[in-house]
């Protein structure tokens, strides 16, 4: 008995000294109110509570999410849904197991004098030259009886902020938590038109997408990043020092950030099958896929 009792400490002993899992976690874009999730959960350690050892890595201008993901070097990503469907099509099996937003963050930003969309008529636009711009520009323009051909884009690159308070463009396709806050903060008077109150439907703009074989080890990190989030909402003040830290961004303009995209980041993580395929047929419709994804495919509810 005294020798089986000493076996069974031993084998106990050799499991709470085992190394936490680690994975790698590739953000979409320098860190930002929309990652609050993600740096709450390393500031609770939910992580390690769930044995695993999570590493951000922010991508460099030369490379983005995907690329670390499918070059091994990255476990799950941050990654632009229709970034999704565009590697999809080029045959590359990646997953969606998440959603860090519940709402697309796309808009027209336009200048104070822009009353509604079909008044870019005749107005240069700035565009990053991603397929996306177009089909937004596009849809918010459409939809309010304005006639996209008629609209004069320029493609200015990422230098949205800039290109709009100088005047080179009366408007800019871009993204309303982060430009749209930007631009406020300077005392630019804007008006936006976000892509789904303007011929888009409401769906994640950013998942968590991960490459196929790599899918069983996802599930404790999904739940600590979803506790995560609920973590960085309840103590705002700690998530805007950590977000700050990450980006080297003043903490006025986090804050206000994440005041701006707080309500997008709830229900936490959850893929909604009905908005996924709503986004599916829009991508379809507005040209920035040649044919509907296979939904059940592609993302794992």
């Amino acid at each position: 008995m005294l020798l089986l009792l000493l076996a069974s400490s031993a084998v106990a002993g050799c499991g709470g000294d085992s190394p936490n899992e680690k994975l790698t976690l590739a953000l979409d874009f320098q860190p930002n109110a929309a990652h609050a999730g993600i740096y709450a959960t390393l500031r609770e350690d939910l992580d390690r509570r769930a044995m695993i050892e999570l590493e951000v890595r922010v991508p460099s201008s030369s490379t983005d999410s995907i690329k670390l993901l499918t070059a091994g070097r990255a476990d799950l990503a941050v990654v632009d849904i229709h970034d999704l469907g565009l590697a999809r099509e080029r045959g590359e099996d990646l997953v969606a197991v998440g959603a860090l937003v519940q709402r697309p963050l796309a808009a027209v930003i336009a200048a104070g004098d822009i009353d509604r969309p079909r008044d870019l008529e005749g107005r240069r636009v700035g565009v990053t030259g991603l397929p996306s711009d177009e089909a937004v520009l596009r849809a918010v323009v459409e939809s309010d009886g304005g006639d996209f051909d008629r609209v004069d884009r320029v493609t200015i690159g990422f230098s949205a902020v800039p290109s709009l308070i100088s005047g080179r463009v009366d408007a800019v396709v871009s993204f309303w938590n982060v430009e749209g806050v930007a631009l406020r903060r300077r005392g630019v008077r804007t008006r936006e038109f976000r892509v789904d109150e303007y011929g888009a439907p409401r769906y994640p703009e950013l998942v968590l997408v991960a490459e196929r074989d790599k899918l069983e080890r996802l599930a404790g990190v999904l739940d600590a990043l979803a506790e995560g989030t609920r973590a960085a909402l309840a103590d705002r003040p700690a998530t805007v020092a950590d977000l700050a830290k990450a980006s080297g961004a003043d903490e006025g303009l986090v804050r206000a950030q994440l005041e701006a995209v707080a309500p997008a980041l709830l229900p936490p993580i959850r893929l909604n099958r009905r908005a996924i395929r709503r986004w599916a047929r829009f991508d379809v419709k507005f040209g920035i896929l040649k044919r509907p994804p296979d939904v059940r495919r592609a993302f794992d509810f």
